[in-house]
């Protein structure tokens, strides 16, 4: 896979640094852990390895296990995740998956019993932020720091 834009984030862009705005916002108003969790699970929902590598180094950053990291994908079938994340977890498939589910009533009174109304707004910018990086990451084919060309010795 070759990268189809090089260095887009670190490029003088008012569109990216609105978009870092909106992240430094988020960061303030969401506890770091499930952020982290949020944006790692849509990251896998929408296949981005370069998101994933971020994100669950932020997640281990956070004080994540490994063992919450590698079962997320199946976060429905484990005992690992508290009530308040399986709530944010299932709002942030809904609303990732938007298309197929139409954000459902009870996955959203689901997450009301855990979350306050200014909670549920930041959930919800995050969720839709992540989801556009994801799909900046894809569509400039952003590599994985696993995926890029080791450095020549000379």
């Amino acid at each position: 896979m070759t990268e189809r834009l090089n260095n887009w984030l670190g490029r003088k862009n008012d569109g990216v640094t609105a978009m870092m705005g909106v992240e430094a916002w988020v960061a303030k108003a969401l506890d770091k852990r499930l952020l982290s969790l949020v944006k790692t699970r849509v990251s896998q929902i929408n296949g981005c390895a370069f998101c994933l590598h971020m994100h669950s180094a932020e997640a281990r950053k956070a004080g994540e296990t490994d063992a919450r990291l590698l079962l997320l994908d199946a976060w429905h079938e484990s005992a690992l995740y508290s009530d308040r994340e399986r709530a944010a977890l299932a709002w942030a498939e809904a609303l990732t998956r938007i298309a197929d589910t139409h954000a459902p009533d009870a996955t959203w009174e689901e997450a009301r019993r855990f979350f306050s109304e200014d909670e549920l707004i930041a959930l919800s910018i995050a969720i839709g932020m992540i989801n556009a990086w994801n799909r900046l990451a894809i569509g400039f084919r952003a590599q994985h720091p696993a995926d890029r060309p080791a450095a020549v010795v000379a």
